[in-house]
């Protein structure tokens, strides 16, 4: 299955992200959730990251998703989990998914900065596992960009942002072979376009 272009998206957010999506994702939230988007589209169009915040040492949370969280939380965009059980020859099994960083209402939102492409996994089985239980409409998935990796070479932190961490080229395989189920989703990357060099 291809991505196809989001052309549900407003044309200043294709610009600044690589946009993609699956089982018309941006159709879906333009007319079912015409609230949860606009709050996205008004928190994608304020986001930027720094020099500073690039050239940062590893360890926890970086600066870069606190600087989303500021934007969404304060609109309600809550992490959530979602437990599940049910009942087979008897005996109940119990499942549960790993956690999104932003869910409202049925629109989930997950950001992978810089962890292992692994994770990419983890968050579209999440968005799959929500949605196969009817408690998500669509999932939305925001990454690093193609581009990126010239800047961080540029900067001198490319082993810093390798190949094996979270990125576009890591997750378009990733949507085409159909981790995410029948999941609508919309991917974006994150572009040199809304880098600050400070």
């Amino acid at each position: 299955m291809t991505p196809g272009i989001a052309g549900n998206l407003p044309d200043d957010i294709r610009e600044l992200y690589s946009c993609h999506e699956l089982h018309h994702a941006s159709a879906i939230l333009a007319t079912e959730f015409p609230k949860e988007l606009a709050e996205l589209l008004t928190a994608l169009r304020a986001f930027r990251f720094t020099k500073t915040q690039v050239l940062a040492p590893g360890g926890n949370e970086s600066e870069i998703p606190k600087t989303l969280s500021k934007l969404l939380r304060p609109e309600g965009w809550k992490e959530r989990q979602l437990n599940a059980s049910h009942t087979v020859n008897d005996e109940t099994v119990r499942s549960e998914s790993h956690y999104i960083d932003y869910v409202k209402g049925r629109v989930a939102f997950d950001l992978e900065w810089n962890s292992k492409d692994q994770t990419f996994d983890r968050d579209l089985y999440a968005f799959r596992f929500f949605f196969e239980y009817d408690k998500i409409s669509v999932g939305v998935l925001l990454t690093r960009g193609p581009d990126l990796a010239n800047l961080f070479k540029t900067l001198g932190v490319q082993g810093k942002y390798g190949a094996s961490t979270t990125h576009w080229d890591k997750l378009m395989p990733r949507l085409q072979s159909g981790r995410a189920g029948g999941c609508p989703i919309l991917a974006l990357g994150i572009s040199k376009k809304l880098y600050l060099d400070k």
